[in-house]
């Protein structure tokens, strides 16, 4: 049986697996790697996870048959300039588990709680040039907004919005 649940910080090492396995052969397709990526999810350590715990980052994990098979943070910036935003941040799915609407249901989950907590849209930021999961990201009803480029990263990153006035009226 699945089921999604929050989890804390005691789980980082858990989480930082998880989210290193299911991000791997992203970075592989996009030749990145510890020199050009460093920052890259599929390197993630513990200790990130605690730093997201930390800034006050929620995560969920959906469990399968007791076993983590994905996660999804969620995170309500302190500073936003009077935008009631959050951010979807480290969606993972473990590879053979994709493909399978479990990504599609933590975003759900995410979408839910923005909207219990009064929020006006989800902000997520992705790999520019991955544009299967942008694809996806559309489909699930969000809109790609600016493309940027940073001197730090082998990749740009394409900024994509859910508005949560949207959800509401469906």
């Amino acid at each position: 049986m699945r089921q999604i649940k929050e989890v804390f910080t005691d789980q980082a090492d858990v989480l930082a697996k998880l989210i290193r396995e299911a991000n791997r052969a992203v970075a592989k397709s996009f030749d990145i790697n510890q020199e050009n990526g460093p920052k890259h999810p599929s390197f993630c350590e513990s200790s990130w996870v605690e730093k997201d715990f930390e800034r006050g980052e929620r995560y969920f994990v959906l469990i399968d048959n007791q076993e983590p098979i994905a996660c999804v943070a969620y995170e309500i910036p302190a500073n936003s300039n009077g935008v009631r935003k959050a951010y979807l941040n480290r969606l993972s799915v473990l590879p053979e588990q994709q493909s399978k609407g479990i990504g599609s249901q933590l975003v759900a989950h995410i979408i839910e709680q923005a909207n219990a907590d009064q929020l006006d849209f989800i902000s997520i930021g992705v790999i520019g040039e991955h544009i299967k999961l942008q694809d996806w990201y559309e489909q699930l009803g969000f809109v790609k907004g600016d493309t940027k480029h940073f001197d730090h990263l082998p990749f740009s990153v394409t900024y994509m919005v859910y508005d949560l006035d949207q959800s509401l009226n469906k």
